[in-house]
């Protein structure tokens, strides 16, 4: 039986063609592979190159390629965009995300990510504003603002905080008058605003567009 870790696909979802069998040959003396998964294979949602290798080296590896960028979002009501946006930053492995407010939230969206992905609480927003400035991160708030600036030609900084509000009431008062910088995504369409989970996205490639180095993506 090919084995997976508590609450990660395994073959009946993500189909036998995902991943790799058991180890065939000699086993490698490597001690970040995982003897149950040499022995069962691997069917994680991983990219090839952590086949067979322990959640905890998988973390250790990407602590060293993590960018200096953070995400928070204000959780209101257990927002279910949380997920997607933990699944987002693994993917751009951003240093941390934060959830501010609530500490339930939907993990079904991330995908299994959050095993990988750093997360921290905040109770409220001048807990977070506190760490970003112990830590000389620029907040910068996500949000269809009247006085907002294109994130399509704004300069975001190296080391920053994204920020986002959740779905519906949008980023508190409290935050955007404490951020650095307020930034909107450009929209064409009839709608007010688009899910916090895309907009997190959107921005986070935004950010890796300017300041990553793409010659390093797998």
């Amino acid at each position: 039986m090919a084995s997976t870790e508590p609450g990660e696909a395994g073959p009946t979802e993500w189909g036998e063609s995902v991943g790799v069998g058991p180890w065939a040959g000699a086993l490698p003396d490597d001690p970040r592979l995982d003897p149950d998964l040499l022995a069962g294979g691997d069917r994680r949602n991983v990219v090839d190159r952590y086949r067979y290798w322990r959640r905890e080296a998988i973390v250790a590896d990407l602590d060293e390629r993590r960018h200096p960028f953070h995400v928070a979002i204000e959780n209101f009501g257990h927002d279910h965009n949380i997920g997607t946006v933990v699944r987002t930053a693994n993917a751009f492995a951003a240093a941390e995300v934060h959830i501010v407010g609530r500490r339930r939230w939907n993990r079904r969206g991330a995908m299994v990510t959050d095993r990988y992905q750093h997360l921290r609480h905040h109770p409220d927003i001048p807990a977070l504003l506190g760490f970003a400035r112990a830590r000389g991160l620029a907040v910068v708030v996500v949000d269809n603002a009247p006085d907002a600036q294109r994130i399509e030609t704004a300069e975001l900084p190296r080391r920053c905080l994204l920020l986002f509000g959740a779905e519906g009431p949008g980023v508190s008062p409290e935050a955007t008058a404490a951020a650095a910088l307020t930034v909107s995504i450009a929209q064409f369409g009839s709608t007010r605003s688009i899910n916090a989970g895309v907009a997190a996205g959107i921005a986070m490639h935004a950010w890796v567009r300017r300041h990553a180095d793409l010659s390093a993506a797998w």
